[in-house]
């Protein structure tokens, strides 16, 4: 018998059963967004089962066939989907060139998932599948997965009664049911343990569980919580914080059933639980659980396609409450779980409004960026423990104007906005990075500086020279803390980033609430709000003398909501708002974004539903050299523009399909074409 040559299998034997192989690439652009058939040699045939990882030779012509097989191509991984008996491909095939490794990794659950998740967001199913699936660790797949434990008992509701269904939501997880829920929790820190035992009553079952966190620090208090329920062994831990070995590991002991629950960051909407019986998602408004590359799908719309396709429990959690969450209860398809006003009062922090009509009145703030409200408020919280005070921008003074003309100050290199880094040190630019050292107002000659936006350094500062005697700790993007003792301290955060305090916080000031909301942005009020609510959830109950403060006008509804402590009264007016305006949620939307001329052109070529909307296209905005690229942005320097593409209720897989349609002839044509870059349900629509 002639030798095969190494990947080639030339004159090998084929399997005597199932000898064809269907394969997906990992190609991960939409006109090869299909599977391809290929011969399995007899030697790969006890390998080459469903769901493990393959090399193929992907790429040869017609004319490469030797022997009645076909030969040549460039290496690449992919999937083995299912064996066949024969091909539907009239030609001859390509052998398997190797099996990586017998682990069977992609089963039928995640397989449909992820073909689902493609589909709703216009995207390949190789895209997603390395979203889902997790880079291979040998020494990871070589480890034997612990043996499963049996399920644990039925835990009590604890702090699940001080809702009005919290008890039969927990019950119903414990009995077998799959119910469906908007949890607006109560501000403390109750709500990790909450979550935790949802998640016990769902194993108690025999099923498994899955919950979604927005960062690490949400996952380490959950995880905490789980373990002391459980203990050790009870649940698998997903982040990209634990490196690439351990996270396969866990990923693998969750795919061979040997772990039941998992929680996680983003990345761990994928994961294999096997026979599911709960999906959850905390805090769905942050912007951490959408995911970043290709086709950039969301976390909650993931968790309610796996709701719907395992036919489980859906629990969606927060402080506040998004607008899609209000639409979720108004639609029937989920139950709200909230408390009763008497439990939100007793549990919420008394919040107090400082507006423009009282900062114009008050000589303290017209000198200082501490109004006198919010300056006692400190000094009296200062005296029972640590106080909050959530700053909007970070650094130290990101936006400087002259002081006579109030022009903005700029680069000369780059027309960026200049920086003040540290009290005395020369500006630097905030995009190109250079200093400037003799800046001078180009519109009327002036040197003076003012500062136009105070970032958290600059703050921190203030207040360390207003309260001398106090410690002031910084919390922010370079260096986020996780907790805090309960000790008096001024602690200086920026939104997302507040520690947790021990015993709760005795006050807290939201600064430069204008900043936050005047963004020119469709959410932000409702992102406000949540950050807002996030903060002030960290502070003591009214009862035990909790405070918040909030620098903002008092009349603007966002800052009314956090008054009376009513997130989802404010979500329900946004979507009532939205309805009647015809945005998403309500609608289904798109993006479309390229030069003028390949919008054009792709909007041209594009067939769209018949109930479909064009709105556009404007320009964007011109991302400037040395600043980071958003999402879905263009190029620095590049004149870009968009179209947003919106349709009714019940045409969004027909509008996602369209565009997918009209990517893929583009990409099939290749040549020279300028990116096109669509993008389903588009966080920011401006």
């Amino acid at each position: 018998m002639p030798r095969a040559k190494p990947r080639t299998w030339r004159g090998a034997a084929l399997a005597k059963e199932l000898p064809v192989a269907r394969v997906l690439v990992d190609k991960g652009v939409l006109h090869l967004d299909r599977y391809f058939d290929y011969a399995v040699p007899e030697e790969l045939d006890e390998q080459a089962q469903p769901g493990v990882r393959v090399r193929v030779r992907f790429g040869a012509g017609r004319h490469r066939v030797r022997d009645g097989r076909r030969e040549g191509g460039g290496l690449i991984d992919g999937f083995l989907v299912e064996r066949l008996a024969e091909s539907d491909y009239s030609g001859p095939l390509a052998a398997l060139a190797q099996v990586v490794s017998p682990e069977p990794v992609l089963g039928a659950e995640l397989l449909g998932l992820a073909r689902a998740v493609a589909d709703r967001y216009a995207g390949s199913l190789a895209d997603v599948l390395q979203l889902a699936v997790p880079p291979r660790s040998a020494r990871a797949e070589q480890r034997p997965s612990p043996d499963p434990l049996p399920p644990p008992g039925v835990p009590d509701v604890g702090s699940w009664g001080r809702y009005e269904r919290g008890g039969a939501f927990v019950e119903s997880l414990a009995s077998g049911g799959a119910p469906r829920a908007v949890w607006n929790a109560l501000p403390g820190p109750e709500w990790s343990e909450e979550l935790a035992r949802a998640v016990v009553a769902t194993l108690a079952s025999g099923r498994g569980a899955l919950v979604v966190l927005p960062d690490g620090r949400a996952v380490a208090r959950v995880d905490a919580a789980l373990t002391a329920l459980l203990g050790e062994g009870r649940h698998a831990v997903l982040t990209a914080d634990a490196g690439p070995e351990k996270r396969y590991r866990e990923w693998l002991a969750v795919r061979r059933g040997a772990v039941r629950a998992v929680i996680g960051t983003r990345a761990a909407m994928f994961a294999p639980v096997q026979d599911l019986g709960l999906v959850a998602v905390w805090d769905d408004g942050d912007d951490s659980h959408s995911e970043q590359h290709a086709p950039q799908p969301h976390a909650r719309e993931v968790l309610l396609l796996r709701a719907a396709q395992d036919k489980c429990g859906f629990l969606l959690g927060s402080w506040s409450c998004t607008v899609e969450a209000a639409q979720l209860v108004e639609s029937g398809w989920a139950r709200p779980l909230v408390a009763t006003r008497d439990q939100v009062r007793a549990a919420a922090p008394l919040v107090r409004t400082v507006g423009d009509g009282d900062l114009a009145r008050d000589e303290a703030a017209r000198a200082a960026r501490l109004p006198t409200l919010a300056w006692q408020a400190v000094r009296e919280g200062l005296r029972h423990g640590p106080v909050l005070v959530q700053v909007p921008r970070r650094g130290y003074v990101p936006r400087m104007a002259c002081a006579n003309c109030r022009a903005p100050a700029r680069c000369r290199h780059c027309a960026g906005p200049l920086e003040g880094q540290e009290s005395g040190a020369a500006l630097r630019c905030g995009w190109c990075g250079q200093g400037e050292g003799a800046w001078h107002c180009p519109e009327c000659g002036g040197f003076r500086l003012r500062a136009q936006v105070v970032g958290a350094r600059r703050t921190a500062e203030e207040l360390g020279r207003a309260f001398p005697a106090v410690a002031v700790r910084t919390s922010g993007r370079e260096h986020v803390l996780d907790t805090v003792p309960s000790a008096p301290a001024l602690v200086v955060s920026t939104p997302g980033a507040e520690p947790v305090a021990e015993g709760g916080y005795a006050a807290a000031l939201l600064l430069d609430g204008w900043a936050m909301l005047g963004r020119p942005d469709l959410r932000a009020g409702e992102d406000a709000l949540r950050r807002w609510i996030a903060a002030a959830s960290l502070v003591r109950p009214q009862g035990a003398g909790g405070t918040v403060v909030i620098v903002a006008e008092p009349t603007l509804r966002p800052v009314q909501a956090l008054v009376r402590w009513d997130p989802v009264g404010h979500a329900v007016r946004e979507l009532a708002e939205r309805g009647e305006l015809g945005f998403p949620p309500v609608s289904r939307m798109a993006a479309v974004s390229a030069t003028a001329e390949a919008v054009a052109e792709f909007m041209g070529a594009v067939e769209l539903p018949s109930d479909a909307e064009v709105l556009g296209p404007v320009p964007l905005p011109v991302t400037g050299p040395g600043r980071p690229r958003r999402v879905g942005g263009p190029p620095p320097g590049e004149h870009w523009e968009r179209a947003l593409i919106r349709v009714p209720p019940g045409s969004g897989a027909a509008l996602a399909a369209a565009l997918k349609a009209a990517q893929a002839a583009r990409m099939a044509r290749g040549g020279g074409e300028a990116a096109v870059r669509v993008r389903i349900d588009p966080p920011d629509i401006g």
